[in-house]
């Protein structure tokens, strides 16, 4: 039990880290608080880190709920996480000329407080961790490894130690920024969107397998033809 649950706080980080990135959101940290104090930025980085956690956190324990609510099975719960979390990945590895669009980087730069948004919401808690927050769950407990109050407990602690090194590359946004640079904040988020790609398309062959071992995606057998004897 100590190992399945030791093992399962390292995959939640470990997984949850290449779809955050905290290297790139240093960057436009770097970028869209340069008016701030020092003092004032590192307030609203402690900030930005405990809107992620409940974000997720409250994502963790309603997604049950949501997918009761819609309907939605836990195949296609994975192959649409899987598909978000694959095309955030492929945005990485070939990405645009910024992090935010210019309408989105003015208003970013004119805010006082940028914690919630767009640093927390979409910078750091966006629909890729949702998803993979809502599969991971729904992976857990599929596996009957622990129980569900095991599960939810898990996950969150991972959440949470994934919410503290990201305030700690935050917190040193400025050094990361100084020693990698431009090229080296691009490179390693490039090295970042390859894991999440690889990440997205093993949970879509995850859900596609287990939809095909699905009784109820298959269309009722036909019933037995009636032969007659001449």
């Amino acid at each position: 039990m100590t190992d399945n649950f030791l093992s399962y706080i390292g995959w939640t980080v470990g997984t949850l880290l290449p779809i955050i990135n905290p290297i790139s959101a240093a960057g436009m940290l770097i970028g869209i608080t340069g008016q701030l104090s020092i003092e004032e930025r590192n307030r609203q980085i402690t900030m930005a880190c405990i809107y992620m956690t409940a974000i997720l956190l409250s994502f963790l324990l309603a997604g049950v709920l949501i997918m009761d609510l819609f309907g939605i099975s836990i195949p296609g719960l994975r192959i649409a996480g899987g598909l978000i979390v694959a095309f955030l990945g492929f945005r990485m590895l070939f990405p645009h000329e910024g992090t935010l669009d210019a309408d989105s980087d003015i208003e970013a730069r004119q805010k006082m407080d940028i914690s919630f948004t767009p640093l927390a919401m979409p910078g750091l808690s966006g629909p890729g961790s949702i998803a993979l927050v809502i599969t991971m769950s729904t992976t857990v407990q599929e596996s009957g490894e622990l129980s569900t109050p095991m599960t939810y407990l898990v996950i969150s602690i991972g959440i949470v130690i994934t919410a503290l090194i990201i305030w700690v590359c935050l917190r040193a946004a400025g050094l990361l920024n100084r020693w990698l640079g431009a090229n080296g904040i691009a490179a390693i988020s490039r090295i970042m969107g390859f894991l999440m790609v690889c990440i997205g398309v093993q949970f879509a062959i995850n859900g596609v397998r287990d939809l095909l071992h699905d009784p109820e995606f298959w269309p009722q057998s036909f019933p037995p033809a009636v032969t007659t004897t001449p």
